[in-house]
């Protein structure tokens, strides 16, 4: 499973980034908000630290401006991967932008229906939202569950699922075993995946031990 990090923190991309273990990176207005800087300066500035796709928002809400934003978008790297909302208006810019070959993130998915609807307008990611669903009382994996299962039933849909608002490892581990292709996590979440209390005690127990032995490896 592929890890992007949800953030426009360009402190944070670049030191998980020097982990190899970052896939991508996703924002959106509110992230960059948060920066205090022009927002297309910061797109293309994360465009530059990661290889994968970066998902830039549009904020439009009218098909031929969201087309528009998305193409303006588009231009500033090769790995710009324009986010649309799932509207109807979202996915005839979606049609019209994968037909162009950009990268198209549809973003705010909450049924299996809406995902159907998605990837057969060429999505390239779908991204559902687990944590919101949960927060209203509703099984936000369990609609992972559903779109693998549909997207697997049909070798023509080739939108990948992109498993957003991830709040605990938990979600992680659970969409790795569904078999979901992206998990987009928040930095301390993919700073919780390290941590284990037996990993910070052998550690501890280690040093100990070497500390006792009075050798150094490096001079």
């Amino acid at each position: 499973m592929k890890f992007f990090v949800d953030t426009a923190d360009v402190a944070e991309i670049t030191d998980l980034a020097a982990t190899g273990l970052l896939d991508g990176v996703t924002t959106n207005p509110s992230l960059v908000a948060k920066s205090g800087r022009n927002f297309l300066e910061v797109i293309k500035e994360i465009c530059s630290l990661v290889e994968g796709p970066v998902s830039a928002e549009v904020t439009a809400i009218e098909h031929r401006q969201m087309v528009a934003e998305g193409r303006k978008l588009a231009t500033l790297a090769p790995n710009v991967c324009v986010k649309l909302p799932l509207t109807i208006d979202g996915l005839k810019a979606c049609k019209e932008l994968t037909d162009d070959g950009i990268q198209v993130n549809v973003t705010l998915c909450f049924s299996a229906a809406q995902a159907l609807l998605a990837a057969k307008a060429g999505a390239t990611f779908i991204s559902p939202f687990v944590g919101r669903l949960d927060d209203i009382g509703h099984d936000g994996m369990a609609l992972i569950a559903e779109i693998v299962e549909i997207y697997r039933n049909y070798d023509q849909l080739r939108t990948e699922v992109l498993v957003a608002s991830v709040r605990t490892p938990g979600h992680v581990i659970t969409a790795a075993r569904l078999g979901a292709d992206v998990a987009t996590l928040p930095p301390a979440v993919i700073r919780s995946l390290f941590n284990h209390p037996l990993t910070d005690k052998g550690l501890a127990a280690f040093l100990k031990d070497w500390e006792g032995t009075g050798q150094k490896i490096l001079d």
